[in-house]
């Protein structure tokens, strides 16, 4: 099989597990949130309050795809974000996904139906789950779901304010919005915050957290053609570590590589094209700090005067 025939096979493998994951993700939602008047954080909280405020008139999949396209065009004008098309793709199938699922009532959490869930306090944890897997796999697949993300790396780009900070922020406030409408209780905030507390555990394990980030060993005698794809295309740092083999004593060259999470998927299959033989060590990482990552937050910055030659 020809480099271009894998290469074409797996763009088709990638696009399909998005197709996929967009699926799931729609399913947390018009199968469990929606049906039961429920909602929870990001965007697609929002757009369910919107749907409730407005009684059905502005379904959530319209309202979604709508604000999505005015946060991106704010976000490229305010920021120059380059989106890829896999997000718009993602942000597309998903509300496909969620007209589908919306209209196929035989799979909603309903009574009389095989997927109806008695207790109310497990639909939100259900939902929860499945939209950690669906939002997982558009991640690891190197997508976005658009949404809070764009407004969360708008914040944290011109305020010293964290994206988990900010993440935490929209969710609580989306959530709260519940509680202005008239026919909705303390008890549906509640619920919300429940999906949102099982989302943010379950999406540990499916893509290493929103806030993680990935420390690589990589052991490679293509090792040169890693480190410019790394520097060049990516645009990340990357450090050569001289060592020596013990068993055979020869000197050897490892890269030592801190990235995203957001950006392992792609670099992991970049490294087997390069080399397959490559031997790569990967450790989660938390409060990475300098210039791509977190900035270095010490408090209120003091302005020191010079008085008389003395700082």
């Amino acid at each position: 099989m020809s480099p271009k025939t894998r290469k074409i096979l797996r763009t088709v493998w990638d696009y399909l597990a998005l197709t996929f994951a967009c699926f799931i993700f729609a399913i947390s939602w018009e199968c469990f949130m929606i049906p039961n008047g429920m909602s929870a954080g990001g965007m697609m909280g929002l757009c369910t309050v919107v749907q409730y405020a407005t009684g059905g008139l502005i379904p959530a999949q319209y309202s979604y795809i709508v604000i999505n396209v005015v946060l991106i065009l704010i976000a490229v004008l305010a920021m120059g974000i380059g989106f890829g098309f896999k997000t718009l793709y993602c942000i597309a199938m998903s509300t496909i996904a969620m007209q589908i699922m919306s209209g196929f009532t035989v799979m909603h959490s309903l009574p009389g139906e095989f997927f109806y869930v008695r207790e109310a306090l497990l639909i939100p944890a259900i939902a929860g789950v499945l939209e950690a897997l669906g939002i997982g796999l558009v991640i690891r697949y190197g997508g976005s779901t658009g949404g809070t993300d764009i407004i969360a790396i708008m914040i944290n780009k011109y305020w010293p304010v964290s994206l988990s900070t900010a993440f935490f922020v929209l969710d609580f406030v989306v959530v709260s919005l519940l509680l202005f409408l008239p026919d909705k209780t303390f008890a549906d905030a509640c619920y919300g915050l429940v999906e949102i507390i099982v989302f943010m555990i379950m999406i540990d394990p499916v893509v290493g957290g929103k806030k993680s980030s990935y420390q690589l060993i990589v052991f490679s005698n293509k090792y040169e053609l890693i480190a410019d794809h790394i520097a060049n295309v990516m645009e990340r740092g990357v450090t050569v570590l001289h060592a020596q083999g013990w068993y055979t004593k020869q000197d050897k060259n490892v890269l030592l590589i801190l990235i995203s999470q957001r950006e392992f998927p792609a670099l992991s299959k970049v490294i087997k094209e390069i080399d397959p033989k490559a031997f790569m060590s990967v450790s989660p990482t938390h409060n990475v700090y300098g210039e791509g990552f977190e900035e270095i937050k010490t408090g209120i910055t003091i302005n020191k005067k010079k008085n008389g030659g003395n700082d």
